[in-house]
């Protein structure tokens, strides 16, 4: 490694001082847990996402676990889900105690194939999970022009905060929308994670089972005129709360998206025009009419060209101070699914290899055009 260089981290949070300030407040005022900063956040969510109601979690894990619950899915039904995908999208369908049904992928979007989703579908079909893989909205139109009336539409949006489909948002394109707060994503506060939906019925739901299933929450209830009177529990809820310190860092946060994309957009670019060098690197698609959000810049390795495996590679990027990672992992060649469900990686080849191929290159908004130089001369100088 040059220890000239200082390391160059696959993803680095930009937080500033508005953020410690309004943590700050937080701490002052004695409210900390859900309160007015999570209903500023959802409100501010809801409408930077053009959906009627946006509710905040404590990881978009528990988002989806509600989006499922909220979609009575149970013992009995499938959940389509993407092969390809990191594997909380799978493992909240079997905590609901229904079944997983992969599908596999585009070779150039890593997104579901509709195709295989039609394929797929079968009487117990309950709902699909819709990923917006590393920040690329799905082909809803191809999606959900093959989809009976019946099955719930969840999108996991965990990377597309920003993103959108031909002019809609992601979070505004299923029946019910999940959102990451994680450090790996343009915005967070840490951990969290939001429910978009404009329905409802689906919004009532997620409310009361993220409460323990409470009829009112904390903040109305203590703030009310009787306190001392405890709400009614009328189902077997959750506590899936996200605290007002989160919620003030990613109210912060949120409104520095637009800027944080745009920011990333300009790194895409450069790093689009440097990867042309590089013939058996192919750089991700960005097509008409998607607004990528870049989430991540993930790149699949030719093995049949490359000068080295894609693992190699990560560790000759490791050895110079720069971290890459793997795209993320195709949840059916995972040993639970493997053992639990019978899940044979040869049935989801482009899902298999993508697994194997795909390479997360650093992406984020402390970035500058010399940083992607740097990571491009070192992939250069493998050959």
């Amino acid at each position: 490694m040059n220890t000239l260089q200082k390391p160059l981290p696959i993803a680095k949070p930009m937080m500033g001082e508005e953020e410690v300030e309004a943590v700050r407040s937080v701490i002052e005022s004695g409210w900390l847990t859900q309160g007015p900063w999570v209903r500023k956040l959802e409100d501010a969510f809801a409408k930077r996402h053009e959906v009627g109601h946006a509710l905040a979690t404590t990881s978009c894990t528990t988002a989806l676990h509600l989006a499922l619950v909220a979609a009575g899915v149970g013992p009995g039904d499938e959940v389509i889900v993407p092969a390809l995908s990191w594997v909380a999208t799978a493992n909240v369908v079997v905590h609901c105690g229904a079944k997983p049904v992969f599908v596999d992928i585009c070779a150039d979007s890593y997104n579901i194939d509709p195709e295989a989703v039609a394929a797929a579908l079968t009487p117990q079909t309950k709902a699909i999970i819709v990923v917006h893989l590393f920040g690329l909205a799905a082909d809803m139109d191809a999606l959900t022009s093959i989809l009976p009336e019946h099955v719930v539409v969840i999108e996991d949006a965990a990377c597309a905060a920003g993103s959108a489909y031909k002019g809609k948002p992601a979070g505004s394109l299923g029946d019910i929308a999940c959102f990451s707060l994680h450090p790996r994503k343009s915005v967070t506060c840490g951990e969290g994670g939001v429910v978009t939906t404009n329905d409802e019925r689906l919004a009532a739901i997620v409310d009361t089972y993220r409460n323990h299933g409470a009829s009112l929450s904390e903040e109305a209830r203590h703030r009310g005129a009787k306190p001392y009177e405890l709400p009614d529990f009328k189902v077997f809820g959750f506590n899936y709360r996200m605290t007002d310190l989160q919620a003030a860092i990613a109210c912060v946060q949120l409104t520095k998206l637009d800027r944080f994309i745009a920011e990333r957009r300009v790194l895409a670019d450069i790093y689009d025009a440097r990867l042309q060098r590089i013939p058996w690197l192919a750089a991700p698609m960005r097509p008409q009419g998607y607004d990528h959000a870049l989430q991540a810049y993930v790149v699949m390795v030719d093995e049949t060209r490359a000068p080295a495996s894609r693992n190699e590679l990560l560790g000759h990027l490791q050895a110079s101070g720069i971290g890459g990672r793997p795209g993320t992992h195709s949840i059916v060649g995972l040993d639970a699914y493997r053992r639990t469900f019978g899940t044979r990686p040869e049935d989801f080849p482009v899902a298999t290899r993508a697994e194997s191929q795909s390479m997360a290159l650093p992406l984020h908004n402390h970035m500058g055009p010399d940083d992607v130089d740097r990571v491009a001369a070192a992939l250069e100088s493998v050959a």
